[in-house]
């Protein structure tokens, strides 16, 4: 392997300032990435930062006019990170940082476009019928994440079925999307959001969620939850196959951050009536050993074992 040239101090300084912002507004995302090596840690901490930054046009309260506006700057970012045009010295941080990640890394920087198209999604108030189309919003806000994650992390040579890596990742982006809907669902209605697929949500007489944040008298909200619950249970069984694919310290770091999330969903399972009650998370304890379990590769080799029986 050629031995890459040492960063500059402004993509030193550009890097750290995307780690600032990784793990100011991420701890989940960081307790995974910290088990990476800091040259493929500096690149993902980059794509954390250039997400967020999309993230919080989405999000914040600006008008839809404004947003949309401010997306597009964002998209001709990108286009100058992919012409290669983004000097070291330039003023914007996360900039210097993508363009330095993108010349380093394979990662496929049209991802992010992807990711500014679902973030549009929000911004222009789309609701969703049915799971497949939920499906589309995820795949662009979160299964891109871990496609996009992936061309930093790599593939082991010769693993079997490593044409079917991105596909991996991607689903292990929906089951923590998926996570991330059952535990906001009270916070989304206040924003006047609605992710839950519609017909489903009239399956379990709990149309009101969507509005109110809150189920009538009468409806099967657990129900709900946990039948949500299952599907994504599906969704990270698909995805956790990824870890046989990855080295040792790319496999820890994935196991950690979904493994982190895979918690999470089993404490709404088991209390579906919380995610009403307040903002569901994981104690610092059980995210430290989930991290252990990742770099131990209990879980990799666990999948392994499935898939050669």
């Amino acid at each position: 392997m050629t031995e890459r040239p040492p960063l500059s101090p402004a993509v030193v300084a550009a890097y750290r300032y995307c780690e600032a912002v990784s793990t100011q507004h991420a701890r989940n995302f960081s307790y995974g990435v910290r088990l990476m090596p800091p040259a493929k840690r500096q690149p993902l901490y980059a794509l954390y930062a250039f997400a967020r930054r999309v993230d919080d046009i989405g999000d914040g309260d600006l008008g839809t006019e404004a947003k949309e506006a401010r997306l597009a700057e964002a998209r001709a970012l990108l286009g100058r990170v992919r012409a290669g045009e983004v000097p070291e010295d330039a003023t914007d941080p996360v900039a210097v940082a993508l363009g330095d990640a993108t010349r380093r890394f394979p990662i496929p920087v049209d991802g992010l476009d992807e990711l500014i198209d679902g973030v549009l999604m929000d911004v222009r108030g789309h609701t969703y019928e049915t799971w497949e189309d939920l499906r589309l919003y995820c795949r662009r806000v979160a299964g891109v994440v871990g496609r996009l994650s992936l061309g930093v992390f790599g593939t082991l040579p010769g693993v079997p079925d490593a044409e079917r890596a991105p596909e991996f990742a991607d689903t292990l982006g929906l089951a923590l999307q998926l996570t991330n809907i059952l535990r906001d669902v009270r916070e989304d209605a206040a924003r006047g959001r609605t992710y839950l697929p519609a017909g489903e949500l009239r399956t379990f007489g709990c149309e009101a969620v969507a509005t109110r944040g809150a189920p009538p008298p009468g409806a099967d909200f657990a129900g709900l939850v946990r039948f949500q619950a299952a599907r994504a249970r599906r969704l990270f069984a698909e995805g956790f196959r990824l870890l046989p694919q990855l080295d040792r310290r790319s496999a820890a770091c994935v196991a950690a951050m979904a493994g982190i999330y895979r918690r999470l969903l089993e404490r709404i399972a088991a209390d579906p009536r919380a995610v009403l009650r307040g903002r569901v998370s994981l104690p610092a304890p059980q995210k430290v050993l989930v991290a252990v379990r990742g770099l131990s590769g209990v879980d990799a080799r666990r999948v392994a074992r499935r898939q050669h029986r």
